[in-house]
Parts: C-alpha cells; sequence; structure tokens
C-alpha cells in the first residue's frame, strides 16, 4: 500500500474514534477489497455488497453513515440503486463510482442526488479527503436540524386555551399567504411567538426571519437600521451597510414594538411596503426587496393615529390581517402545560435533575395576576426551580412568586 499523504491523515483523525459505518457496493470483488482495506486501515467499519440489490438490503437491515456505489452493475445498476437508497435513507451520503466512458451518467448521479462521484481507477487520497468532506457535510445537516429543532421549541406555542387554539387557526389560514399582519397584546404575551409561527408555516420558511425592536433604536437611527446606509452618509458611517429590508429579502421582517416608531421612518415604511423598494441613507439608488412584514405592538393604535403619532395610511398597510394575543389571565387554563414546559426547560438549561411540579402548587400559580405575562411567568418558573427542592410545592409558589398587582 503506497505511503500515505500526512495531511490527508490529519484531516480525517477526527473520525477516526467515530465507529463510523460504510457501504461499498461494486460487482468487481478486487474494487471491493481494495477500498475495504483503505477504509479500515483509517479505523472505518465496512461492509461490502456485490451488487446493487444485495447492497439495498443491507441498507434496509442496517445503517451506514456513507455508502459507496459503482454506477455500472448487473441486476440492479449504480443509478437505480442511488435513487432507491435517497428514498429509503435520503441522509446518507452516496459516493458513485466510475470509469471515464461512464462520465455522463455519473453527472446524472449527481443531479439526482449523489454527494459525488470519483473516477476509477480510484485514487486513495481522493477516496479519504472525500470521504471527509462527505461526513463533514453530513455532520453539519445533522448539527442544523437540530438547532432547528432547538430553536423551534424555544418559540413553541404552548397550551390548549379556547384563545390559543382560536390564534392557531388564524395562524394556519394567514401564514401560507404574504398578507401583511399586525400582532397586539400586552408586553410578555407572545406576540413574537405569533409572528414566528407566521413564518415557519410560511412559504418563506426557509429564508430569513429578520426581527427589529423599534423601541430599542434612537429615532436617529432607525432609518439606517431598517433600509441601510452608504459610507459617509453620515459622520459614523466608516462603511456601507445592508438594512434589516435588504437582509430580509425573500423573507419575513418582524417589526416589533412597531408604535415607537419615528414618523420620519414610518413614511420610508409605508413607501417600501407601497413600492417593495428602499433606498439606503445617502443613496438615491433604489433597491427592490422581496419581503413580507409583520409587525407588533403594545400600544392602542386608535388612540396613537388620533394624537398624529402613527401614520393611519401605515396602519392600514401593515394591518391587512389583525390578531390580538391575549393576556395569561385571558388563559389561565394553559397554565398547567405552561408550567410544565418551561420547568423542564428551566431545569434542562441548568443543568440540574428534572423537577416535579404539584397540582396544588399549579393551582396556586392559576391564581395569581401575571401583570407580565408569559415572560413574568417564566421568570417565576426559573426561580421555582433555582429554589425549591425536588418538587416544587405550593409553599415554595407563595414563599418565592411576587408578582406585581
Amino acid at each position: 500500500m503506497a505511503k500515505r499523504d500526512e495531511a490527508t491523515k490529519n484531516k480525517i483523525k477526527t473520525y477516526k474514534m467515530a465507529a463510523i459505518s460504510i457501504l461499498v457496493v461494486d460487482d468487481e470483488r478486487a474494487i471491493r477489497n481494495s477500498l475495504k482495506e483503505i477504509l479500515e486501515y483509517e479505523n472505518y467499519k465496512v461492509e461490502v455488497a456485490e451488487n446493487g440489490a444485495d447492497g439495498l438490503s443491507k441498507v434496509q437491515n442496517g445503517k451506514f453513515d456513507l455508502i459507496f456505489s459503482d454506477i455500472k452493475m448487473p441486476e440492479m445498476d449504480g443509478i437505480a440503486f442511488l435513487e432507491a437508497v435517497l428514498k429509503e435513507r435520503g441522509d446518507v451520503p452516496v459516493i458513485m463510482m466510475s470509469g471515464h466512458a461512464e462520465i455522463d451518467t455519473a453527472v446524472k448521479s449527481i443531479k439526482l442526488g449523489a454527494y459525488d462521484f470519483i473516477s476509477k481507477p480510484l485514487d486513495m487520497n481522493r477516496i479519504l479527503v472525500t470521504v471527509r468532506n462527505a461526513l463533514d457535510k453530513k455532520n453539519l445537516v445533522q448539527e442544523t436540524a437540530i438547532l432547528k429543532k432547538k430553536v423551534g421549541s424555544k418559540y413553541q406555542m404552548i397550551g390548549n386555551s379556547e384563545p390559543l387554539q382560536k390564534i392557531q387557526e388564524i395562524i394556519g389560514k394567514v401564514a401560507p399567504t404574504d398578507a401583511r399582519v399586525l400582532i397586539t397584546g400586552p408586553n410578555g404575551s407572545g406576540k413574537e411567538l405569533v409572528a414566528r409561527a407566521l413564518h415557519d408555516q410560511s412559504n418563506r420558511k426557509n429564508a430569513p426571519f429578520v426581527e427589529v425592536n423599534c423601541a430599542a433604536i434612537p429615532s436617529e437611527l432607525i432609518e439606517s437600521e431598517l433600509f441601510g446606509h452608504e459610507k459617509g452618509s453620515f459622520t459614523s458611517a466608516i462603511k456601507t451597510r445592508i438594512g434589516k429590508f435588504e437582509q430580509a429579502d425573500g423573507g419575513t421582517l418582524f417589526l416589533d414594538e412597531i408604535g415607537d416608531m419615528s414618523l420620519s421612518a414610518q413614511a420610508k415604511v409605508l413607501r417600501a411596503l407601497q413600492e417593495q423598494k428602499i433606498t439606503r441613507v445617502g443613496s438615491d439608488k433604489d433597491i427592490s426587496v422581496d419581503v413580507r412584514v409583520l409587525a407588533a405592538t403594545n400600544k392602542n393604535m386608535k388612540e396613537e393615529i388620533e394624537a398624529k403619532r402613527f401614520r393611519e395610511d401605515l396602519y392600514h398597510r401593515l394591518s391587512v390581517i389583525l390578531i390580538k394575543v391575549p393576556s395569561l389571565a385571558e388563559r389561565i387554563d394553559d397554565i398547567p402545560l405552561l408550567a410544565e414546559h418551561f420547568v423542564n426547560e428551566s431545569c434542562k438549561e441548568m443543568g440540574v435533575p428534572k423537577k416535579e411540579i404539584s397540582a396544588d402548587a399549579v393551582k396556586k400559580l392559576q391564581t395569581y395576576p401575571w401583570t407580565g405575562n408569559i415572560r413574568e411567568f417564566r421568570n417565576v418558573i426559573e426561580r421555582l426551580v433555582i429554589l425549591s427542592g425536588k418538587t416544587i410545592e405550593a409553599s415554595d409558589v407563595e414563599l418565592y412568586t411576587q408578582p406585581l398587582g
């Protein structure tokens, strides 16, 4: 066996202890054995199959992290095998092997979903680098899926009360459209969760979700934040900056606390909604954007309009659909589910053993006036997890819960 390239060995050392399982499918015994020897030398677990049908049977009855497959085989060729594997286990990268005369077929396999193809005669270093890259991609896909699931659970709407069911029904109808939505409700009631749900259930779910807290940005900077600016357009503009509208292109822009936006910024947002175009601060060039805008506020917009603090025409542009998020006091029936969810979440985040919450403690929580709504409720549960014993009792709730009345 030829001397191994040291750089290649270093690149794959991460996987040496990972018990990676690889399947090699080829009707040529010499190819199967040679590839098996190379991969096993690198501490991979390797199984072989002499044709596509045998390989598919192994895929159906086993678990593989990576598959090598020849293209030209009797009974079931590599293309048919690839299609069957992708249907059976679409998360497993498949590397096709082909002779020079089969390049067109190899290209076809890539279009069908193969990770890569390697020409015969096989080059050992190319094999090991391709394995590393394929496993890197597989791990990245898995990590992304886990991260999305984790992020999704963070923004999950918990409860089955009638008010929440009505909101979820509206979300189900509105999300697939591009209709603009104005979300109202008291502080801490979960307006952002509604916006996230609208995005996650929309056709834009794989595009960016960009959030802007209009109340947290000084009025003199809000236009730059939303629309971007050109270098030198004002004193601190040392480089060109892309604004939130451009960042959200193709996706969703969530304007939280829209009632606190300055009138000058409101005028530009209105233009952006009307024309689907924005202009960076310090520029006269229009930039087209494809953005679905969701907005939220805890203010009485009728009063804001009457006081001339909010443009009525912008309000009507934003409120094609109105969703009012209920306070926690209006969904007391959800407190048992919310309590259990936040207890489990807090224990996991703090790395402490799972705690229980007694029925009496839950009933006690249902008697409090949660003026801070879900945000306050979650903080209290976190406090109870830290200060209580293995089970959170009603006495703990009395001792450690101090909501503002």
